[in-house]
C-alpha cells in the first residue's frame, strides 16, 4: 500500500475514523486501547534495534506484525462493522508465545525474588515493552467493559507480557548481567 498523503485534516477537530468509517473521539477508550498497542509496537521497534540477528529478533518482528492485526481488531466497532480477515491473529500465535515462554524458562537458571527492571540495554527495553504491554492490557479490559473485544486480543496481550518478562531475563543471562532483586528496605 502506497501512502499518498500523510495528513488529511480529518482529525483536526479531535475525531478520527474507525475501520468502517465511523467517526469517534480521539479520547475514546477504543483509541486509547489501540493507540497503546501501537505505542508498544514502537517500543518493540527500539528493542529490535538493540537485538542481534537471530531468533529473538525474528520473534519481535512477528509480534509487531501480530500487533497490527490486534490494532485492526480494536479499531473495528464490531457492533456496526464486521471484522476484516486482517483483524484476526493467525492460528497458533497464542500457543507460540506460550511455547516460547516455556522454552526460555527451561534455558534459565532458577532465581528467587522479584526482579528489578534493568540489566543490559536490550533487557531493560524488554522490561519497558512489558510494562507498556500491561498498560495496553488494562486499556483493552476497560474497552471490553463498553464494547465487544475479541477474546484472542486479551489472551495474546496477556501472554505477550509474560513473554517479554522472560525475554528480558534471557537477554540479561546471555549478556552475563546478573539481575537485581527487590530488597525490602524496611527489613
Amino acid at each position: 500500500m502506497k501512502i499518498i498523503k500523510v495528513y488529511t485534516r480529518g482529525g483536526d477537530q479531535g475525531l478520527t475514523s474507525l475501520v468502517g468509517g465511523q467517526r469517534v473521539s480521539k479520547a475514546s477508550e477504543r483509541l486509547e486501547a489501540y493507540g497503546t498497542v501501537d505505542e508498544l509496537s514502537s517500543h518493540l521497534g527500539l528493542l529490535a534495534a538493540l537485538l542481534p540477528e537471530g531468533h529473538e529478533l525474528d520473534m519481535v518482528y512477528r509480534i509487531q506484525n501480530n500487533l497490527f492485526n490486534l490494532c485492526t481488531n480494536l479499531a473495528t466497532d464490531q457492533e456496526t462493522t464486521p471484522l476484516y480477515p486482517s483483524a484476526h491473529l493467525h492460528e497458533g500465535e497464542i500457543e507460540l508465545l506460550e511455547n516460547e515462554v516455556d522454552n526460555i524458562m527451561h534455558e534459565l537458571p532458577e532465581r528467587q525474588g522479584f526482579i528489578l527492571p534493568g540489566g543490559c540495554h536490550a533487557a531493560a527495553q524488554a522490561h519497558v515493552c512489558r510494562t507498556v504491554c500491561r498498560r495496553a492490557e488494562r486499556c483493552i479490559v476497560a474497552l471490553s467493559a463498553v464494547a465487544i473485544v475479541s477474546p484472542e486480543v486479551l489472551q495474546y496481550i496477556n501472554r505477550l507480557s509474560d513473554y517479554l518478562f522472560v525475554l528480558a531475563k534471557k537477554l540479561n543471562f546471555i549478556a552475563g548481567k546478573s539481575e537485581k532483586t527487590w530488597q525490602n528496605a524496611c527489613e
